[in-house]
Protein backbone atom coordinates (compact mmCIF):
# COMPACT_ATOMS: atom_id res chain seq x y z
CA UNK A 1 0.00 0.00 0.00
CA UNK A 2 1.52 3.56 -1.00
CA UNK A 3 -0.18 7.03 -1.08
CA UNK A 4 0.11 7.09 -5.24
CA UNK A 5 -1.95 5.93 -7.24
CA UNK A 6 -1.00 5.64 -10.47
CA UNK A 7 -2.54 4.80 -13.97
CA UNK A 8 -1.88 4.54 -17.14
CA UNK A 9 -4.85 4.68 -20.05
CA UNK A 10 -4.60 4.02 -23.21
CA UNK A 11 -6.91 5.04 -26.30
CA UNK A 12 -6.52 7.01 -29.56
CA UNK A 13 -9.85 9.25 -28.31
CA UNK A 14 -8.55 10.17 -24.98
CA UNK A 15 -7.53 13.57 -26.01
CA UNK A 16 -11.08 14.39 -26.88
CA UNK A 17 -13.49 15.94 -24.55
CA UNK A 18 -15.91 13.16 -23.23
CA UNK A 19 -12.45 11.23 -22.25
CA UNK A 20 -10.73 14.03 -20.64
CA UNK A 21 -13.99 14.65 -18.39
CA UNK A 22 -13.82 10.92 -17.60
CA UNK A 23 -10.20 11.45 -16.24
CA UNK A 24 -10.75 14.43 -14.41
CA UNK A 25 -13.64 13.22 -12.88
CA UNK A 26 -11.35 9.57 -11.99
CA UNK A 27 -8.57 12.09 -10.62
CA UNK A 28 -10.74 13.86 -8.19
CA UNK A 29 -12.54 10.75 -6.72
CA UNK A 30 -8.63 9.18 -6.07
CA UNK A 31 -7.87 12.62 -4.69
CA UNK A 32 -11.34 12.44 -2.25
CA UNK A 33 -9.48 8.95 -0.78
CA UNK A 34 -6.64 10.95 -0.36
CA UNK A 35 -4.48 9.75 -3.27
CA UNK A 36 -1.81 11.15 -5.45
CA UNK A 37 -3.07 10.62 -8.46
CA UNK A 38 -1.23 10.31 -11.54
CA UNK A 39 -2.69 9.39 -15.04
CA UNK A 40 -0.76 9.23 -17.80
CA UNK A 41 -2.56 8.69 -21.53
CA UNK A 42 -1.46 6.71 -24.84
CA UNK A 43 -2.73 6.54 -28.03
CA UNK A 44 -1.96 3.33 -29.24
CA UNK A 45 0.53 0.50 -28.22
CA UNK A 46 3.56 2.33 -29.33
CA UNK A 47 3.03 5.62 -27.22
CA UNK A 48 2.12 2.75 -23.95
CA UNK A 49 5.40 1.20 -24.19
CA UNK A 50 7.52 4.53 -24.09
CA UNK A 51 5.31 5.38 -21.33
CA UNK A 52 4.79 2.32 -19.08
CA UNK A 53 9.01 1.65 -19.64
CA UNK A 54 9.12 4.61 -17.08
CA UNK A 55 9.86 3.96 -13.60
CA UNK A 56 6.71 3.67 -12.35
CA UNK A 57 4.53 0.98 -10.77
CA UNK A 58 0.94 1.35 -12.30
CA UNK A 59 -2.06 0.56 -10.03
CA UNK A 60 -4.07 0.29 -12.96
CA UNK A 61 -4.02 -0.24 -16.99
CA UNK A 62 -6.99 0.98 -18.83
CA UNK A 63 -7.07 0.21 -22.50
CA UNK A 64 -9.80 0.62 -25.76
CA UNK A 65 -9.72 -2.58 -27.58
CA UNK A 66 -9.25 -1.02 -30.93
CA UNK A 67 -6.74 1.59 -31.26
CA UNK A 68 -4.30 3.19 -33.70
CA UNK A 69 -2.43 0.53 -36.18
CA UNK A 70 -2.65 -1.82 -32.70
CA UNK A 71 -5.01 -3.68 -29.96
CA UNK A 72 -5.64 -3.37 -26.73
CA UNK A 73 -4.87 -7.12 -26.17
CA UNK A 74 -1.48 -6.23 -27.66
CA UNK A 75 -1.77 -3.49 -24.48
CA UNK A 76 -2.58 -6.60 -22.14
CA UNK A 77 0.10 -9.23 -23.79
CA UNK A 78 2.79 -6.44 -23.28
CA UNK A 79 1.99 -5.65 -20.07
CA UNK A 80 1.54 -9.94 -18.85
CA UNK A 81 4.04 -11.60 -21.27
CA UNK A 82 7.14 -9.20 -21.42
CA UNK A 83 6.88 -7.59 -18.36
CA UNK A 84 5.29 -10.10 -16.63
CA UNK A 85 3.34 -8.95 -14.25
CA UNK A 86 -0.22 -8.89 -12.93
CA UNK A 87 -1.09 -5.12 -12.81
CA UNK A 88 -5.27 -4.97 -12.85
CA UNK A 89 -6.65 -4.02 -16.20
CA UNK A 90 -9.62 -2.54 -17.53
CA UNK A 91 -10.38 -3.55 -20.97
CA UNK A 92 -13.46 -1.73 -22.90
CA UNK A 93 -14.76 -1.48 -26.11
CA UNK A 94 -18.09 -0.16 -27.74
CA UNK A 95 -18.77 -3.70 -29.24
CA UNK A 96 -19.09 -7.03 -27.92
CA UNK A 97 -15.80 -8.31 -29.02
CA UNK A 98 -13.56 -7.15 -26.16
CA UNK A 99 -14.34 -10.51 -24.77
CA UNK A 100 -13.71 -13.10 -27.47
CA UNK A 101 -10.17 -11.79 -28.11
CA UNK A 102 -7.51 -14.78 -27.34
CA UNK A 103 -6.11 -13.16 -24.60
CA UNK A 104 -2.96 -15.22 -23.44
CA UNK A 105 -3.45 -14.09 -19.57
CA UNK A 106 -6.96 -12.98 -18.77
CA UNK A 107 -6.43 -12.78 -15.37
CA UNK A 108 -7.54 -9.40 -13.33
CA UNK A 109 -9.19 -8.09 -16.03
CA UNK A 110 -12.58 -6.13 -15.99
CA UNK A 111 -14.49 -6.60 -19.74
CA UNK A 112 -16.70 -3.85 -20.14
CA UNK A 113 -18.83 -3.27 -22.97
CA UNK A 114 -19.58 1.02 -23.12
CA UNK A 115 -23.25 1.07 -24.08
CA UNK A 116 -24.57 3.73 -26.65
CA UNK A 117 -26.60 5.31 -23.95
CA UNK A 118 -24.85 7.59 -21.32
CA UNK A 119 -21.68 5.35 -22.31
CA UNK A 120 -19.04 7.73 -20.42
CA UNK A 121 -21.26 8.34 -17.40
CA UNK A 122 -21.46 4.54 -17.47
CA UNK A 123 -17.11 3.76 -17.72
CA UNK A 124 -16.72 6.44 -15.17
CA UNK A 125 -19.10 4.47 -12.71
CA UNK A 126 -17.75 0.95 -14.13
CA UNK A 127 -13.96 2.85 -13.58
CA UNK A 128 -14.80 3.97 -9.74
CA UNK A 129 -16.21 0.37 -9.21
CA UNK A 130 -13.09 -1.14 -10.37
CA UNK A 131 -10.74 1.04 -8.90
CA UNK A 132 -12.72 0.82 -5.45
CA UNK A 133 -12.11 -2.89 -5.02
CA UNK A 134 -7.95 -2.38 -5.88
CA UNK A 135 -8.18 0.26 -2.88
CA UNK A 136 -9.99 -2.15 -0.75
CA UNK A 137 -7.17 -4.59 -1.47
CA UNK A 138 -4.52 -2.13 -0.14
CA UNK A 139 -6.42 -1.47 2.59
CA UNK A 140 -5.94 -4.82 4.23
CA UNK A 141 -4.67 -4.38 7.64
CA UNK A 142 -1.58 -5.49 7.12
CA UNK A 143 -0.72 -3.78 3.95
CA UNK A 144 -1.81 -0.43 5.90
CA UNK A 145 0.86 -1.39 8.72
CA UNK A 146 3.76 -1.71 5.69
CA UNK A 147 2.01 1.64 3.95
CA UNK A 148 2.20 3.18 7.29
CA UNK A 149 5.73 2.44 8.55
CA UNK A 150 7.34 3.48 4.74
CA UNK A 151 5.56 6.63 4.52
CA UNK A 152 5.88 7.74 7.85
CA UNK A 153 9.88 6.79 8.08
CA UNK A 154 10.46 8.76 4.54
CA UNK A 155 8.67 11.92 6.53
CA UNK A 156 11.07 10.95 9.47
CA UNK A 157 13.87 11.59 7.02
CA UNK A 158 12.78 14.20 5.70
CA UNK A 159 12.17 16.10 9.13
CA UNK A 160 15.53 14.87 10.33
CA UNK A 161 17.33 16.44 7.79
CA UNK A 162 15.62 19.75 8.08
CA UNK A 163 16.28 19.20 11.81
CA UNK A 164 19.45 18.80 11.70
CA UNK A 165 20.36 21.12 8.96
CA UNK A 166 18.74 24.46 11.02
CA UNK A 167 20.14 23.95 14.20
CA UNK A 168 23.47 24.11 12.63
CA UNK A 169 22.04 27.17 10.67
CA UNK A 170 24.21 30.02 11.98
CA UNK A 171 21.44 32.68 11.08
CA UNK A 172 19.19 30.72 13.90
CA UNK A 173 22.05 30.02 16.31
CA UNK A 174 20.69 32.84 19.15
CA UNK A 175 16.93 32.53 18.47
CA UNK A 176 17.17 28.39 18.66
CA UNK A 177 19.49 28.66 21.89
CA UNK A 178 17.08 28.07 24.35
CA UNK A 179 15.43 25.25 22.24
CA UNK A 180 18.45 23.69 22.61
CA UNK A 181 19.43 23.86 26.44
CA UNK A 182 16.53 22.47 26.77
CA UNK A 183 17.57 19.73 24.33
CA UNK A 184 20.55 18.89 25.70
CA UNK A 185 19.03 18.46 28.93
CA UNK A 186 16.90 16.00 28.07
CA UNK A 187 19.47 14.08 27.08
CA UNK A 188 21.66 14.38 29.55
CA UNK A 189 18.97 13.64 31.98
CA UNK A 190 18.01 10.47 29.28
CA UNK A 191 21.69 9.37 29.54
CA UNK A 192 22.00 9.54 33.60
CA UNK A 193 18.92 7.25 33.83
CA UNK A 194 20.78 5.02 31.12
CA UNK A 195 23.32 4.97 33.21
CA UNK A 196 22.11 4.41 35.94
CA UNK A 197 19.92 1.35 34.68
CA UNK A 198 23.16 0.17 32.67
CA UNK A 199 25.18 -0.03 36.23
CA UNK A 200 22.47 -1.82 37.62
CA UNK A 201 23.07 -5.04 35.24
CA UNK A 202 19.51 -5.41 34.69
CA UNK A 203 18.94 -6.96 31.10
CA UNK A 204 15.01 -5.99 31.64
CA UNK A 205 16.57 -2.11 30.84
CA UNK A 206 19.05 -2.72 28.70
CA UNK A 207 16.61 -4.38 25.73
CA UNK A 208 14.32 -0.95 26.18
CA UNK A 209 16.74 1.09 25.35
CA UNK A 210 16.21 4.02 22.72
CA UNK A 211 18.42 6.45 20.51
CA UNK A 212 19.22 9.49 23.06
CA UNK A 213 18.16 12.12 20.25
CA UNK A 214 14.28 10.42 19.69
CA UNK A 215 11.67 11.37 17.46
CA UNK A 216 10.13 13.24 20.10
CA UNK A 217 12.88 15.54 20.79
CA UNK A 218 13.19 16.24 16.84
CA UNK A 219 9.60 17.26 17.08
CA UNK A 220 10.61 19.76 19.86
CA UNK A 221 13.24 20.84 17.94
CA UNK A 222 11.06 21.47 14.85
CA UNK A 223 8.49 22.89 16.54
CA UNK A 224 11.09 25.89 17.87
CA UNK A 225 12.59 26.29 14.30
CA UNK A 226 8.94 26.41 13.44
CA UNK A 227 8.71 29.56 15.73
CA UNK A 228 11.94 31.10 15.23
CA UNK A 229 11.65 31.55 11.56
CA UNK A 230 7.95 32.73 11.82
CA UNK A 231 6.26 29.58 10.19
CA UNK A 232 3.10 27.81 10.95
CA UNK A 233 3.78 24.67 14.06
CA UNK A 234 2.95 22.04 13.06
CA UNK A 235 4.97 20.03 15.39
CA UNK A 236 2.60 18.81 17.79
CA UNK A 237 0.29 17.56 14.75
CA UNK A 238 2.99 15.64 13.61
CA UNK A 239 3.65 14.34 16.92
CA UNK A 240 -0.02 13.25 17.37
CA UNK A 241 -0.72 11.91 13.55
CA UNK A 242 2.63 10.33 12.43
CA UNK A 243 4.87 9.41 14.75
CA UNK A 244 2.13 8.84 17.28
CA UNK A 245 0.18 6.18 14.07
CA UNK A 246 3.67 4.94 13.55
CA UNK A 247 4.22 3.38 16.62
CA UNK A 248 0.83 2.17 17.31
CA UNK A 249 1.32 0.32 14.47
CA UNK A 250 4.67 -1.04 14.97
CA UNK A 251 3.55 -2.47 18.61
CA UNK A 252 0.35 -2.97 18.62
CA UNK A 253 -1.39 -6.58 17.87
CA UNK A 254 -3.38 -7.66 15.08
CA UNK A 255 -6.49 -9.19 15.88
CA UNK A 256 -9.87 -10.80 14.49
CA UNK A 257 -13.41 -10.28 16.76
CA UNK A 258 -15.84 -13.26 16.27
CA UNK A 259 -17.43 -11.67 13.16
CA UNK A 260 -14.14 -11.52 11.30
CA UNK A 261 -13.59 -7.91 11.93
CA UNK A 262 -9.70 -6.43 11.98
CA UNK A 263 -8.23 -4.80 14.32
CA UNK A 264 -5.10 -3.20 16.11
CA UNK A 265 -5.30 -3.91 19.72
CA UNK A 266 -3.36 -2.08 22.14
CA UNK A 267 -2.45 -1.36 25.74
CA UNK A 268 -5.78 -0.42 27.16
CA UNK A 269 -7.04 0.49 23.80
CA UNK A 270 -8.49 -0.92 20.34
CA UNK A 271 -7.82 0.60 16.95
CA UNK A 272 -11.13 0.35 14.90
CA UNK A 273 -9.77 -0.82 10.97
CA UNK A 274 -11.68 0.46 8.56
CA UNK A 275 -12.06 2.51 5.27
CA UNK A 276 -12.34 6.06 7.47
CA UNK A 277 -9.84 4.77 9.04
CA UNK A 278 -7.60 4.48 6.39
CA UNK A 279 -8.55 7.47 4.45
CA UNK A 280 -7.50 9.67 7.67
CA UNK A 281 -4.30 8.14 7.67
CA UNK A 282 -3.35 9.05 3.52
CA UNK A 283 -5.04 12.14 4.51
CA UNK A 284 -2.60 12.92 7.54
CA UNK A 285 0.72 11.70 5.43
CA UNK A 286 -0.91 13.71 2.43
CA UNK A 287 -0.93 17.14 4.56
CA UNK A 288 2.44 16.55 6.55
CA UNK A 289 4.04 15.71 3.65
CA UNK A 290 3.16 18.82 2.13
CA UNK A 291 3.93 21.08 5.49
CA UNK A 292 7.31 19.99 5.15
CA UNK A 293 8.12 20.33 1.19
CA UNK A 294 6.42 23.81 1.68
CA UNK A 295 9.30 24.35 4.83
CA UNK A 296 12.52 23.40 2.66
CA UNK A 297 11.02 24.98 -0.12
CA UNK A 298 10.62 28.48 2.15
CA UNK A 299 13.84 27.73 3.84
CA UNK A 300 15.89 27.39 0.47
Amino acid sequence: MKIDYNIIWVDDKIDTKPFQGVVKKITSFLSDQFFNVTILEAEDLEEFKEKYNQEIEFDLVITDLNLNNSKGNDVIDFVRLEKNVLTEVFFYSANNEVNNTGLENSSRITFFKLDDHNSYNSLQNKLEEVISLTIAKFQHIIAMRGMIMHETSSLDLQMDRIVKEQIKNPNLKEALAPALVDIFNNIIENANEKSKKANSKNLKYILRDNVLFNASQKVFALGAILDVIGEENFASEYSDEIILIRNQFAHSELQIDESGNEYFKLKGEDICFDTDFCKKIRENIIKHKSNLDRLNKNLD
